[in-house]
């Protein structure tokens, strides 16, 4: 049987054309699955990359490298903290000095008020009536008037017979004295404030304390046996010398005064206070014989020592 010699071209007009597979139209090899149209040529006919993918590496963008800017130091707070801790430093040392200058001022017992003159007039002294002429300039011991002042917390006006006063002293009062033409007014009140109500205690002018007293100070404070002079009513010894000397023991317990649990009160001699050039004169009650006038002078009747000062440790 003769070959069929009909061309190719003949043929495929008999049924559809057949696709190369692999190749897309116009010839083209078919794009792989997977991958899509994002490598092309670059201008230098280097395969390039595609939209998905972005320069610098494997990390993704790498963002520019920032300054690091360091934090100002608060400045402020930090002198305000150190302005507190040197408040609190001086508060503190301030406070351990005020102890500290506290502590030095107080005392515990009388013996330790600086500057107190000591004297030893024995118990027992004589009552008189007649004025005495004493040995120190106020007194403080010896025979006195058989009637005392009143040492009630007693504030006087005059200066008081001194005979009277000693005898309150003998029971156990502290006296203080002040020169009328050296103190002023607001000095005296302030005495007055130390003395009034207090019971062991009494106030009173003395003429001449500044000049012609053998203390030369503008104020005094007796007791028995005992002297303090002070140039102002600021002294804290004024107040020492009140709390260890008014009705005091020293400091094993041993009164300071002879006449221990006798009266202070003699409100008739209160009422009507004798003056210091005045004499004897029945007032109130009187808690002991009395004579006309003191015996010779004896061991019992002056001092067994020079006045001493004490002072403290």
């Amino acid at each position: 049987m003769p070959e069929d010699r009909t061309p190719d071209a003949a043929k495929d007009t008999a049924g559809p054309a057949r696709r190369t597979p692999g190749k897309g139209a116009g010839g083209r090899q078919a794009t792989p699955a997977g991958k899509g149209l994002g490598k092309g040529t670059g201008s230098k006919g280097a395969p390039g990359k595609g939209a998905g993918s972005r320069p610098g590496g494997k990390g993704g963008r790498t963002r520019p490298q920032q300054a690091v800017v360091a934090k100002p130091k608060p400045w402020g707070l930090i002198a305000a903290a150190v302005a507190v801790v040197v408040f609190a430093g001086a508060v503190i040392g301030y406070a351990v000095y005020a102890v500290n200058r506290s502590n030095a001022d107080r005392i515990t017992a009388a013996d330790q008020i600086q500057g107190v003159q000591v004297f030893d007039y024995a118990a027992g002294q004589q009552h008189v009536t007649e004025n005495v002429s004493y040995q120190e300039n106020p007194p403080v011991g010896g025979p006195h008037d058989p009637y005392w002042a009143d040492c009630t917390g007693t504030v006087y006006d005059i200066d008081i017979r001194h005979e009277n006063a000693v005898h309150s002293l003998e029971h156990g009062a502290v006296w203080i004295t002040y020169d009328p033409d050296v103190l002023s007014q607001d000095d005296v009140d302030t005495l007055a404030d130390v003395v009034r109500g207090n019971s062991g205690l009494m106030l009173s002018p003395y003429a001449g304390l500044s000049t012609a007293s053998d203390l030369d100070t503008p104020i005094s404070l007796e007791s028995w046996n005992h002297r303090l002079g002070v140039d102002s009513v600021d002294d804290p010894r004024i107040q020492q010398y009140v709390d260890f000397f008014t009705y005091g023991t020293d400091a094993d317990g041993t009164s300071l005064y002879p006449e221990v649990g006798a009266s202070c009160q003699n409100p008739q001699f209160a009422a009507n206070p004798l003056p210091a050039d005045a004499g004897s004169e029945p007032i109130g009650s009187s808690d002991a014989p009395t004579t006309d006038s003191a015996a010779p002078t004896t061991d019992a009747t002056e001092p067994t020592a020079e006045p001493t000062a004490t002072t403290a440790p």
